[in-house]
């Protein structure tokens, strides 16, 4: 975790979401953060059922999960705006280690996410 902590430290350091993250997260307990992040992966989850189940990325669905998804992390860790959620949804596929994690629910999971993002922030 520490070198996921170093990494971001020095991406996004200088950044207003990564001030806002450090604020809204500097009382997290060890429990607070398992919760966080727990919630974070049902989201993930939830992608995975929607794919399951048959329906697209761009279904009233999966739609539904990627605007859970951003008021998710504005709620737990920063203001997740469209730019930083495009951002992210391109990470999920393009960072071996988020799309192994988000992948675990079910293979494709990270891909349907992503362009499940795509599709949200391009019709704003």
């Amino acid at each position: 975790m520490k070198n996921y902590e170093t990494e971001a430290r020095e991406r996004y350091g200088n950044t207003s979401a990564y001030r806002e993250h450090e604020q809204k997260t500097k009382n997290y307990t060890k429990e607070k953060w398992a919760e966080a992040n727990d919630g974070l992966m049902t989201i993930f989850a939830e992608f995975a059922a929607c794919k399951k189940n048959g329906a697209s990325a761009d279904s009233t669905e999966a739609q539904a999960l990627v605007a859970k998804l951003q008021a998710y992390i504005t709620e737990n860790y920063y203001t997740c705006t469209d730019e930083i959620l495009a951002g992210l949804g391109k990470m999920y596929v393009t960072d071996e280690r988020f799309k192994k994690n988000i992948d675990k629910y079910g293979e494709g999971t990270a891909e349907f996410a992503a362009e499940g993002i795509r599709i949200y922030v391009e019709k704003k």
